[in-house]
Formats: C-alpha cells, structure tokens, sequence
C-alpha cells in the first residue's frame, strides 16, 4: 500500500480508536453544548459580537462557543492525545512500523478536523433548534474557509505544545495555561469591546481573538460585509499556524520523556 494509503487508513483507525471510548467521545460534544446552554442562561441580555455587531446574547455565545469547539477539537485534543502517545510509547513503536510518521501524523490531524466538523454542525443544530439562531447563508463560503483555516492552525499549534510539554501528568495544565486565558482575553466567553487596554492588546497578539472575529463574522456578517471574509484575520492566524508548524518541525519528540 502507497504511503497516501496507509495515512488514510490512519485517519480509519483515529475514527475507531475515538468510538471505542465513549466516555471521551460524549463529554467531546457535551462540554460546548454544556458551556452554551450555562452562558446562555445567565448572560442573555443583548450583547456586542467582535464585530461591533449587537445580537442576542444566545447568538454571541453560539459564535463563541463555535470557536471553542473547533480548538477543543483540534488543539486540545492534539496536544494532550500525542503526549500520551509519546509517553506510552506508542509514537517510538510507530516509529519502527512501514507506517510513514507523517501518515501517523497526518491521520491524526484529519480525524481531529472530522470531529470538529460534527461538533460544529451540532453547536450549529442545537442554537437554531433551541434558540432561532440564523444560520450563515451569503456568507457561508467565508464562514467554512475561517474554520479550515483554524483548525489547521490550531492542529499545529497542538503539535508545537507537545514539544514543550514534559510528560502526560503536564499536559492538561500546559495546554490550559495556554489556551484558557487566551478564550476568555480574546472574547470567547465574555465581551472584551470595554475590557482594560493591556487586555485588548494582548487579546490582538494570539490567534485565538482574530480566529473569533474572522468566524464570526463568516457566522454573522455585519452590515457593510455581506460576504463575511476577514482576510487580515485569517492571515494572522495563518502566520500563527506556519510558525507552530515550523516549531514542531524542529522539536518534535517521538521518543518518550526520560
């Protein structure tokens, strides 16, 4: 079998390995249905969307939560899985099969955008059913470009994290001191248009806060920018993505921590 082949036969295996564990995979797709349904209730009043855009305090937080699925789904989800691989041992006998490591690698990626796609429709599904949020029409094509583009930026910025991540015990504090307040300087969460200086400055230097305004402006186009494209935005994270990348490419570890 050619090396495309066996990667996607990687991206099979990913899909099985998931399912087998249903445990991980419900709370994969209930924490942002759980965080929509929490913030929804106590926040409903009229809020400001990144784009300056004042909407329903049910629909900023279905973009929100969008954003925050797709990184559970990609840079969480990444960085946590491949250092426990990495201790176990699993990526150094990998490492000794026919399978390419890029393949591996690659499989991995993939089956993390496929889960986020699903967790996108149902964040999608569950704010149209439960709360009449309009869903992207004009605007779609933009919509599905920013999301691609962050999942491939956070996918590798997973994979950089690994590299400075010590041992499985480490990892979800890494990836959550991280990522953690980086969702809530960036307006994940909460509403930063009045938030200090120091706040709003930080927020603009990670990708996290131009990932959220470029999807939610492909979720939600304001007037003016019917087609929802934020190209600044994305290049941004894009740029955030290639360094990840880059990084990984040099620190990366398939051996465990000694």
């Amino acid at each position: 079998m050619n090396e495309i082949g066996l990667a996607l036969r990687q991206i099979r295996w990913q899909n099985k390995a998931f399912w087998r564990n249903p445990a991980a995979a419900f709370f994969t797709f209930a924490f942002p249905l759980m965080f929509l349904v929490i913030f929804t209730g106590i926040f409903s009043d009229t809020q400001i969307l990144p784009t300056g855009v004042r909407v329903k305090g049910s629909t900023y937080y279905t973009a929100g939560i969008l954003a925050f699925a797709v990184i559970t789904a990609t840079y969480t989800n990444i960085a946590n899985t491949v250092v426990a691989q990495r201790e176990e041992g699993i990526l150094k006998r990998v490492r000794g099969t026919p399978l390419p490591g890029w393949a591996y690698l690659v499989g991995k990626i993939l089956h993390s955008v496929l889960v986020m796609a699903l967790l996108v429709v149902i964040v999608l599904s569950f704010g149209r059913v439960f709360y009449s949020v309009d869903l992207p029409t004009t605007s779609a094509p933009a919509f599905v470009v920013s999301l691609l583009v962050g999942a491939a930026a956070f996918c590798a910025l997973g994979l950089a994290t690994t590299a400075i991540t010590p041992n499985v015990e480490a990892a979800p504090a890494v990836t959550n001191a991280i990522m953690l307040p980086l969702l809530f300087l960036s307006g994940v969460f909460f509403p930063v248009a009045d938030a200090p200086t120091w706040m709003r400055v930080v927020g603009n230097i990670f990708p996290v806060k131009h990932f959220l305004r470029a999807a939610t402006e492909g979720f939600l186009p304001p007037p003016g920018n019917a087609a929802g494209w934020r190209p600044g935005d994305l290049l941004v994270v894009a740029v955030w993505g290639i360094a990840g990348l880059l990084f990984a490419a040099r620190r990366f570890r398939w051996e465990p921590s000694k």
